[in-house]
C-alpha cells in the first residue's frame, strides 16, 4: 500500500500548492469568485465536468450499476442532460448577464425585491450539496487508511477549505483542471476496462446476470421521471452551476464549452454503470450497492493503479464539495448577510471584498464540516437539498428568462408557497418519496402564475435594463445593485 498512499499523499499536496498558487491570481472580487471571467473553452469544459461529476455521481453511479445494471447510469445521465440542455438554451444569456449570484439575476429581472428570500433556498441548497460531498470522504479515507469516520471527514473537509479560502474561483479552477484529467484517467481509462476483463467481458456479464440488468429502462419509469425533475432541472439553476458558467470568457464559450461536457457526463454515466455491473458479477453479495466502488478498486486493482483510482474518486468528490462551497460562501455574503446590512452601494474597489468573501469561505467550510459529521444519511441530506432548490427555485428562475408576465410579487410567491409545500410534503410522504417535488413544483408552478396575473405588470423600466443586459450591453453595470422598483 505504500505506493498507493504515495500517490495520494502527493495528489492532496498538489491541491494545497495550487490553493497557494491561486491566493496570487485572486486580486479581486472578480478573480476571486468567477476567475475573472477569464475561461477558455478547454479549462471550461473540464472544470465544468469536474464541478457536476462528484462523489455521488462516481461511487453513488457505481453503486446504482451495482444494484439495476446498466439502467443505474440514468441519474448522471439526466445530470449531463441538464448539462447539455443548460449549455445550449441558457449559458449564453446568462453569461451575459454578468452578475455574480442566481438572486441577483431574480433581483434584475424582477426590480430588486426578491434576493433575500430566493438567497436563504439557495443558500440552504449549496450548504447540503457541500455537507453530502464532505461526507463521502469517510467512505474514501477508510478504504485508504481505515480511518475514524469524523477524522477522514475534517481532513478532506479541511484541505478542501483551506485552497478554496486562499484563491477563491482561481483556485478551485485549476484543482478541478486537475481532478478532471485524474478522475477521466482513473475511471474511464483504468476502472473501467479493468472492471469488465475481471468479469468476464460482458459476454460473462450477460451470462451470470438477469436480462433487467441489461434493460434501458430496468430501474423504472417513475424513477427515471424523478431523475429529470431534480438532477435535469436542477442543472438548470444551481449557484454552484451558474457560477462556473460565470467564469466563461464569453457566451460562445459557456455554450459550446459546456456542451462538450454535457457529453463528457453521459459517458461518464454509462462507465459508472458498467462498472457497477462487472462488481454485481465478482461480488455479488455486497452489503450495500455504494461499498461496489470502494470492494472493485480495492480488491482488483495492481497496487498504484489503485491509488491513482482513489485519487479520481476524491478528485470526484473535492470538485463538488470546493464548488459548493464557493457557492454556499457567495450567496451567504452577497445575497444574505450584505443585504440584511443594508449595504446598497458599491465598495470602494473590488479588491476590498476579496478579504470578505474569504472570511465566508472559511466559515461556510467550518460549517459544513461540522455539518457532515452530524449527519449519516448522504441521500436524504442531497435529497432534501434538490427538492428545496427544484421546488422552490426553478418556476421564478425558468419564468423570469421565458415569461414576460411574470412579476415580482409571483415570484417571492412560487419561491414561499412551492418551498414550504416540499417541506411540508417532505415531512408528510417521507424525504426520499417522490410526491414533495411532484407537487411542490406543482404548487409553486400555480402560485406564480395566479399571482402574476394577478397583479401589475413588472415596470418597463426594468425590462428595459433586463433585456440591455441579456443582449450583453451595459457590462459596466454587472456589480450594480438593483434598485427597489415601488
Amino acid at each position: 500500500m505504500a505506493v498507493d498512499y504515495t500517490v495520494i499523499v502527493v495528489y492532496l499536496a498538489g491541491m494545497l500548492a495550487m490553493g497557494w498558487w491561486g491566493m496570487r491570481r485572486a486580486k479581486s472580487k472578480s478573480d476571486f469568485l468567477v476567475a475573472g471571467r477569464r475561461l477558455g473553452p478547454a479549462m471550461y469544459s473540464g472544470t465544468m465536468a469536474a464541478i457536476v461529476l462528484g462523489g455521488a455521481s462516481t461511487i453513488g453511479g457505481v453503486g446504482l450499476g451495482y444494484q439495476y445494471g446498466l439502467s443505474g447510469a440514468w441519474m448522471v445521465f439526466t445530470i449531463g442532460l441538464g448539462l447539455l440542455a443548460l449549455s445550449v438554451f441558457f449559458s449564453a444569456r446568462i453569461a451575459r448577464l454578468r452578475v455574480y449570484t442566481v438572486s441577483e439575476m431574480l433581483d434584475l429581472r424582477y426590480g430588486g425585491r426578491a434576493g433575500v428570500i430566493s438567497g436563504v433556498v439557495m443558500w440552504a441548497y449549496t450548504l447540503m450539496l457541500a455537507v453530502t460531498s464532505t461526507i463521502a470522504y469517510a467512505t474514501i479515507f477508510d478504504v485508504l487508511f481505515d480511518m475514524n469516520r469524523t477524522l477522514a471527514i475534517v481532513i478532506g473537509g479541511s484541505i478542501v477549505v483551506a485552497y478554496s479560502t486562499l484563491g477563491g474561483m482561481w483556485s478551485i479552477t485549476l484543482t478541478d483542471m486537475v481532478q478532471f484529467v485524474v478522475k477521466t484517467i482513473g475511471v474511464l481509462l483504468l476502472l473501467l476496462p479493468i472492471a469488465v476483463v475481471k468479469a468476464g467481458g460482458f459476454s460473462e456479464m450477460k451470462a451470470k446476470l438477469p436480462t433487467s440488468y441489461f434493460d434501458p429502462l430496468g430501474i423504472g419509469g417513475q424513477t427515471i421521471f424523478t431523475y429529470v425533475l431534480i438532477y435535469t432541472f436542477g442543472m438548470l439553476i444551481g449557484q454552484d452551476i451558474w457560477q462556473r458558467v460565470f467564469t466563461a470568457r464569453s457566451d460562445r464559450t459557456a455554450k459550446w464549452g459546456g456542451t462538450v461536457a454535457g457529453t463528457y457526463c453521459l459517458a461518464y454515466a454509462l462507465a459508472g454503470a458498467v462498472i457497477g455491473t462487472a462488481a454485481k458479477v465478482l461480488y455479488p453479495k455486497l452489503g450495500s450497492p455504494d461499498d461496489a466502488f470502494a470492494t472493485i478498486v480495492k480488491d482488483e486493482l495492481p497496487v498504484g493503479v489503485r491509488g491513482l483510482v482513489l485519487a479520481a474518486a476524491l478528485a470526484a468528490v473535492m470538485s463538488t464539495s470546493s464548488g459548493a462551497l464557493i457557492a454556499c460562501a457567495t450567496v451567504a455574503n452577497n445575497d444574505i448577510w450584505s443585504r440584511l446590512r443594508g449595504i446598497t452601494k458599491r465598495s470602494s474597489g473590488d479588491h476590498d471584498e476579496v478579504g470578505g468573501n474569504r472570511a465566508f469561505i472559511l466559515i461556510m467550510g467550518v460549517a459544513v464540516i461540522g455539518t457532515a459529521i452530524a449527519l449519516n444519511n448522504v441521500v436524504e441530506a442531497l435529497t432534501v437539498a434538490y427538492n428545496l432548490l427544484v421546488g422552490g427555485l426553478l418556476v421564478p428562475i425558468l419564468g423570469g428568462l421565458l415569461w414576460k408576465r411574470g412579476t415580482v410579487q409571483g415570484a417571492l410567491a412560487s419561491v414561499i408557497v412551492g418551498g414550504l409545500a416540499v417541506i411540508g410534503l417532505m415531512a408528510g410522504y417521507g424525504i426520499l418519496a417522490n410526491e414533495p417535488v411532484y407537487y411542490g413544483l406543482l404548487a409553486s408552478l400555480a402560485a406564480y402564475v395566479v399571482v402574476s396575473l394577478a397583479t401589475k405588470p413588472t415596470d418597463e423600466t426594468v425590462l428595459a435594463t433586463w433585456r440591455e443586459r441579456l443582449a450583453g450591453r451595459n457590462p459596466e453595470l454587472a456589480s450594480e445593485p438593483v434598485p427597489a422598483h415601488q
